[in-house]
């Protein structure tokens, strides 16, 4: 099967021609992580020579440095070379989701054409960092046909019930909003006619500067106009768990300075906060290391799939059984800030599913 992957390029335009900014910020953001030219040139491929002229032509194209060399410290970041890491991190979070839907769809274009293929599983999935891992895993694995779309909690479980995919993967919290969120699902969700594969947990929390200048350590502080605040977009899971958490506190979102200004993914909402362009907003641990913020646990969840049992031993459902519960998948959801594997490959009945981690 033709895999496509699109990513998002910019570039840089003077008098004379464009310049793609593709290997620098690769570079950059070796530096920022790694401390050292050195370091940096090896992890990104290049010689040591060929790295400092990299960065002296760009240095040159800007009229600024873009890294500055302390002695006995290493290499740092210059604030040109790191509003450039940033905007390039804030870009791909932004526009990542969007992109892969859209290669999936080319995808299915092109398999339309191509003979003797044999029928794909469609997953549509609430975005996140474990089926991001889970969508690579895949991708490794020939014929493993599994189309994976990113779409909202709501808009996943909508296209499950009108059977424009075979598997939906959402989330719903542990606690005491748990049985209110099941009571939703209970309206269309027949305990005859679906199944859960379990898949992983996730913290959810806010992610504050570190240090957590403000003393920031629950949804209660969110009052008033100290503090300002980046939200989810309207219909996202992560949105209507917020909003439910806002609403056990008994917190009206019109109290809350900046809740009207939105981000698409969780890695957006952390590049917004790490930047200073608000001073905490709500998501899932993982991109908290990225962006060098610190966390505040508020509440966990889990995610999973649902689907209609008579799929279950489908040969496409198998092999996402396999992988989910394999060792080197394990590792990889391990090694996510937040995330566990939590019965993954496991199947369940609806009934058992939701009466857990109430």
């Amino acid at each position: 099967m033709v895999r496509i992957n699109i990513e998002a390029t910019w570039h840089f335009t003077n008098e004379t021609s464009p310049h793609s900014m593709r290997v620098l910020l690769g570079f950059l953001h070796e530096v920022k992580v790694s401390g050292t030219i050195a370091t940096a040139a090896e992890h990104s491929g290049m010689s040591f020579r060929h790295a400092w002229n990299l960065v002296d032509q760009w240095a040159s194209f800007f009229g600024e440095p873009l890294v500055e060399r302390k002695r006995g410290k290493g290499s740092n970041l210059t604030a040109l070379g790191n509003k450039l890491v940033w905007a390039d991190q804030h870009l791909k979070a932004r526009l990542g989701p969007q992109l892969h839907n859209i290669a999936q769809e080319l995808e299915m274009e092109l398999a339309s054409l191509l003979p003797d293929l044999p029928p794909r599983i469609r997953i549509h999935a609430s975005h996140g960092f474990a089926i991001s891992k889970l969508s690579d895993f895949l991708a490794k694995i020939p014929d493993s046909n599994i189309d994976l779309r990113y779409m909202t909690n709501q808009a996943s479980l909508d296209s499950l019930r009108a059977q424009e995919c075979e598997l939906a993967a959402i989330h719903l919290p542990h606690g005491e909003l748990r049985s209110r969120s099941v009571a939703a699902l209970k309206k269309w969700l027949d305990p005859s006619v679906y199944s859960v594969i379990g898949f992983v947990t996730r913290e959810m929390g806010l992610y504050v500067k570190r240090g957590n200048p403000l003393s920031i350590i629950d949804l209660g502080q969110l009052r008033g106009s100290r503090i300002t605040f980046v939200n989810r977009d309207v219909g996202s899971g992560t949105r209507l768990l917020f909003e439910q958490l806002l609403a056990q506190h008994k917190i009206s979102s019109d109290e809350i300075t900046g809740s009207q200004v939105v981000e698409q993914t969780h890695a957006a909402v952390a590049a917004h906060v790490a930047r200073g362009m608000a001073d905490t907003g709500f998501g899932v641990e993982a991109p908290a290391i990225e962006y060098d913020l610190d966390f505040v646990h508020i509440i966990r969840e889990d995610y999973f799939f649902i689907c209609r049992s008579g799929i279950l031993n489908s040969k496409p459902v198998e092999k996402l059984r396999e992988v989910i519960s394999s060792p080197e998948y394990r590792r990889a959801v391990n090694s996510l800030a937040g995330y566990a594997v939590s019965d993954a490959g496991v199947i369940k009945t609806v009934k058992k599913f939701f009466n857990e981690n109430r």
